[in-house]
């Protein structure tokens, strides 16, 4: 089965550990997957994968690698993450994305989110959820990547921790019985992030 080991990211690590990420040489492991970081500003810009059917370079436009699995680890554990939820991705065509995700990583399409104007795709990739956003805001002819979301076991307790000025107030997820903060653009990480009770 196709996972996703690792995520590349365009940004300078120390906002990432100001907000409790345990960084060690421009890479912090959470859960099974690997965060990258390398000098860029254009945020998540590219997955490494394991055990993919077929070597691959290009998914629908999401540069894509392969990456041995790394040992599981808890880079984490200072914001709280407990899991991984999902990685956005943005699409102008729903099908067109999701079935060129389907032809490379064998990886099915699980279910179709119909919200009014924008249309959400469901794969899981290992411990990672693919979220495949359609809307109207993305019209190029690729999909690109947007940001992601992590599970913590405390997200009152996260939030009080960062303060106002770095996260949203706690609101209901589109999960019953969720709830989710973001992580605001003045934190200074890159790309947009968000956290969340766990299922």
């Amino acid at each position: 089965m196709t996972t996703v080991v690792e995520l590349v990211v365009e940004s300078p690590a120390e906002p990432w550990s100001e907000l409790g990420l345990h960084v060690v040489d421009d890479v912090a492991v959470v859960g099974s997957i690997a965060i990258r970081f390398v000098p860029g500003t254009r945020g998540l810009v590219a997955w490494g994968v394991a055990d993919c059917p077929q070597p691959v370079e290009s998914i629908d436009g999401l540069p894509t690698h392969h990456v041995e699995p790394v040992v599981p680890g808890a880079a984490g554990a200072g914001l709280g993450v407990v899991s991984w939820d999902h990685v956005v991705v943005m699409t102008s065509s729903l099908e067109r994305t999701c079935a060129a995700i389907e032809a490379a990583t064998g990886a099915p399409l699980k279910r179709i989110r119909e919200a009014g104007p924008i249309r959400q795709g469901f794969h899981r990739l290992g411990e990672l959820i693919v979220e495949v956003v359609e809307t109207d805001r993305h019209t190029g002819p690729q999909a690109a990547f947007w940001g992601f979301v992590w599970n913590v076991d405390d997200l009152d307790a996260v939030c009080e921790r960062l303060g106002p000025d770095l996260i949203t107030p706690p609101k209901h997820a589109v999960q019953p019985g969720r709830r989710i903060a973001s992580v605001r653009a003045s934190a200074g990480l890159g790309l947009p992030l968000a956290l969340m009770t766990p299922p």
